[in-house]
């Protein structure tokens, strides 16, 4: 399996802040709200604008109520429940994502499906882990700061979910950060954790969504500052492992030729 991209080797990290990136952020976004995309539908850029779009599923896995659904919709630009409900079958969630490449200043748009299932159906129904990793191209695993249990059962879930699955890209992602100020994973558990494993390791910050003017209305371009950092480490993993599988790029250091 091909070792991560390092970050910023592949997206432009900070290009969704210029003024460039902020045009191409204006089709996934109406009036500073952001957009919901349906399973066929689209942004529409305007006729000068023609950019390639990369298409990923990817599937979210976690304990139950480490904050799956709650991430998905943080990055789709959508209300997090305030109570949780555990998701009682497969839910499915478009988001688009303009992103710049480093090698080529080509600006790509990103099109990630994600796949969460709630823990109990994964349990009781057979199919429902196949479906949600057939032709998955990366695994997102979630563990809560709040939840020790959660981080622990980390290296079972890569084994059970990705474990005949070399090719495909694995992320690590820890929820409700920084919810309290005492967590149950302490800096030394994740420094341990990224030496053993060597896979990407993202936080995502607990905090309610900022809103527009009238109080009510999610700021859309606020929620994609939040979770740019997110969407980029995907765009990177996956575009990265795509030049891999090609061949454009050697899987590891040791392959470059001397």
């Amino acid at each position: 399996m091909a070792r991560p991209a390092a970050p910023g080797s592949v997206i432009v990290p900070d290009w969704h802040e210029n003024a460039e990136g902020k045009e191409y952020l204006a089709c996934i976004l109406r009036k500073n709200r952001r957009r919901v995309f349906g399973l066929l539908e689209r942004p529409v850029l305007p006729p000068p604008v023609a950019i390639d779009t990369a298409s990923y599923k990817i599937f979210v896995s976690g304990k139950s109520g480490v904050g799956k659904t709650a991430l998905v919709a943080k990055l789709a630009g959508l209300e997090v429940p305030v109570v949780h409900h555990e998701t009682t079958g497969i839910q499915t969630t478009v988001v688009f994502w303009p992103a710049k490449l480093q090698a080529s200043d080509r600006v790509v748009m990103f099109r990630f499906e994600f796949w969460d299932c709630g823990e109990s159906a994964l349990k009781k129904f057979d199919h429902m882990l196949p479906a949600c990793k057939d032709k998955t191209d990366a695994f997102l695993f979630l563990f809560s700061f709040t939840d020790r249990a959660s981080f622990e059962d980390l290296p079972g879930q890569l084994a059970r979910v990705a474990g005949e699955a070399p090719g495909v890209v694995r992320m690590v992602i820890g929820s409700k950060y920084p919810l309290y100020m005492h967590t149950d994973v302490p800096e030394r558990d994740l420094t341990a954790f990224r030496q053993a494993w060597e896979l990407p390791l993202l936080r995502v910050k607990s905090v309610p969504g900022r809103r527009l003017a009238d109080g009510h209305t999610l700021d859309g371009r606020a929620g994609l500052a939040d979770m740019a950092h997110v969407l980029n480490s995907l765009a990177e993993q996956l575009w990265h492992q795509d030049q891999v599988a090609a061949g454009l790029l050697p899987t590891s250091p040791e392959d470059i030729p001397s």
